[in-house]
């Protein structure tokens, strides 16, 4: 089985080498910064127009539909603001450093471009024979779009829209649904004990429940769970940034600095390289918001509205609430309690050294492996926050490998294991340590060893250095309620890819695999960051690659659309009328209905 996942993984690295290459990123922002401009720079109607649609100012009972704005707004935020936030962002920093962050910001300010743009194709193109049940998304875009230019071309728009389904559907099984699922489960053992394979069976039993009701369903669900859960969150991360407010100024200042000049190797964090920082605070920034991959068009493309741009617009408002507010909230918090360069959890009295591991059996194998397997007890301080060791977990130290890192510009590099009992003592433990490959020995940096804290457990400890159990409550009712909102939402997403391809008919069967893949996730495929940026990044680069294309080709129908929209508005053709209260708009009701 461990060879099969090491196989597996270095095939995941390798397809993701090819759909993620920098130059895919490259064209991603610079398609943002295409319809930034082409639009007249539509992040501001984004908020100030965008928030009065979401009041329900503009709505219209007689629109086809199946939910109003507001929860269309919620069911696709459901689906973005979520662990990518929480752990995504801290992968990003543990492994770029705090200029990922700034490049974070940059794909958010153009992602609202491409999130109007692809929102309102989506809109221009759905499909509204049922008008209470309406289908759009980027498959819908290529295959209408292409007929209405010329019927004879609608097999071609088939075909295309096919491939899109099909890698939205290794989206839906990997970020929005395995990611999700195997962050809870690491959090929800850490922090309860409870095995992952049982905290899987319970997510897959709550998401069940709900996606079986539909989007009617899905969207109910949503417009209740993402406010209360980005209020908790929201409220906690400004207490700890209240804590820390005097070094504030001096985080957004090494934000900006280390996005051109990376910081150096310090504690934990063992460096960057300017293209790693790049590279991280991109791919985490699309995983984050899923700018570009055409996702959330799907969730609004069920919004009750006549007006394509309209909803459009409302879409403009995610990328801003997603990686602009929340994730630049995590990004503080991990940064300004010191979390990403924390100290070690424990020292070893004496430097051990590297020595020949007995199973090598040619250069190519891991050959050195730390010559000692005693675990020091961890520090007074590092057990107030964390508490003291516990087996299974994850652990590094840092060490030189003599030659340099492309990617981090270093020859530091982390060498893992695993906490494991010691004897019969249950105060003694000791490490399994990975052997790992070299030319010559590897000397240890420090004598530190750090608890290695993976994805959303970073987010928590940050939290926990400033209020111990703060961080590990937070955290985890925080990643179940985003987990379980986003895979609601994806399981959507991936439905009408399944609808699109093979019909109705096969939509059980699918949220049944659904489901088990959210199983299937917590019982060993996934161990650790690496192998779950493999999954993430699988899923956002195999979408970037078809839908940018789409959005390309039908960019002058929206723009035109949209121009063409906000004269009207100037002009004052659309009925404006009181907000709705947040009752109505959480329970779908329009403002119009008397009862």
């Amino acid at each position: 089985m461990d060879d099969f996942l090491i196989r597996f993984n270095e095939v995941l690295s390798a397809i993701n080498g090819v759909i993620f290459h920098d130059f895919v990123l490259y064209t991603v922002l610079g398609v943002g910064v295409l319809f930034t401009i082409w639009s007249g720079f539509c992040q501001y109607h984004a908020l100030s127009h965008g928030v009065a649609v979401i009041r329900g100012r503009y709505d219209d009972h007689d629109d086809p539909g199946a939910i109003n704005h507001f929860q269309a707004l919620s069911a696709a935020l459901s689906a973005t603001v979520g662990l990518g936030n929480i752990g995504g962002v801290a992968v990003a920093i543990a492994l770029g450093g705090p200029g990922a962050i700034f490049w974070m910001w940059v794909v958010g300010v153009f992602g609202m471009a491409l999130k109007t743009t692809e929102v309102t194709q989506s809109m221009l193109f759905r499909n509204t024979k049922k008008a209470d049940d309406p289908h759009g998304g980027p498959m819908w875009v290529v295959e209408e779009g292409l007929a209405q230019r010329n019927p004879r071309w609608r097999p071609i728009g088939r075909v295309i829209g096919v491939l899109f389904c099909i890698t939205l559907l290794i989206a839906t099984i990997t970020g929005g649904n395995m990611f999700q699922a195997w962050n809870v489960a690491v959090v929800t053992e850490d922090g309860l004990g409870i095995p992952q394979p049982l905290v899987g069976a319970i997510q897959a039993v709550l998401v069940g429940a709900v996606i079986l009701g539909g989007i009617k369903r899905i969207g109910a669900v949503a417009g209740r769970i993402v406010p209360i859960m980005c209020l908790i969150y929201l409220i906690a991360s400004f207490y700890v940034l209240g804590v820390h407010i005097g070094e504030l100024p001096e985080m957004l200042r090494l934000i900006v600095a280390s996005a051109f000049n990376p910081a150096e190797a310090s504690g934990a964090f063992v460096g960057a390289s300017f293209g790693l920082a790049f590279l991280w605070g991109m791919k985490r920034a699309l995983f984050s918001s899923e700018v570009g991959q055409g996702s959330s068009p799907i969730a609004h493309s069920a919004a009750k509205t006549n007006e394509p741009v309209r909803e459009g617009v409302v879409a403009g408002l995610e990328p801003f609430i997603d990686t602009i507010v929340v994730a630049t909230l995590t990004s503080l918090v991990i940064l300004s309690s010191g979390a990403w360069n924390r100290e070690g959890e424990t020292t070893f009295d004496s430097a051990p050294t590297f020595v020949a591991a007995s199973q090598a059996t040619d250069e190519s194998e891991p050959n050195w492996t730390l010559s000692t397997r005693d675990l020091p007890r961890k520090t007074r301080k590092a057990e107030s926050i964390s508490g003291p060791w516990k087996e299974g977990d994850p652990v590094f130290v840092i060490a030189r490998y003599g030659d340099v890192d492309e990617q981090t510009g270093t020859d530091l590099q982390r060498v893992t294991g695993t906490v494991v009992p010691a004897g019969e003592d249950p105060e003694t433990w000791a490490v399994d340590w990975a052997p790992v490959n070299a030319a010559t020995a590897p000397v240890l940096e420090s004598p530190d060893i750090y608890r290695d804290y993976v994805g959303a457990a970073l987010t928590s400890h940050a939290f926990d250095r400033v209020t111990p159990g703060l961080g590990k409550w937070l955290v985890l009712f925080s990643s179940w309620l985003f987990a379980l909102s986003t895979m609601i939402s994806w399981s959507y997403y991936g439905e009408q890819g399944v609808i699109y391809i093979a019909g109705e008919r096969w939509v059980i069967p699918y949220k049944v695999f659904y489901c088990a893949a959210i199983v299937l996730a917590t019982v060993g495929l996934v161990t650790t960051d690496a192998e779950l940026d493999n999954l993430t990044t699988l899923g956002t680069g195999v979408m970037l690659v078809v839908n940018i294309p789409i959005m390309l080709l039908f960019g002058a129908a929206a723009m035109k659309a949209y121009r063409r929209y906000f004269e009207r508005l100037k002009a004052g053709e659309f009925d404006k009328h009181k907000a709705a209260t947040l009752t109505d708009l959480v329970e779908g009701r329009d403002p119009e209905d008397e009862s």
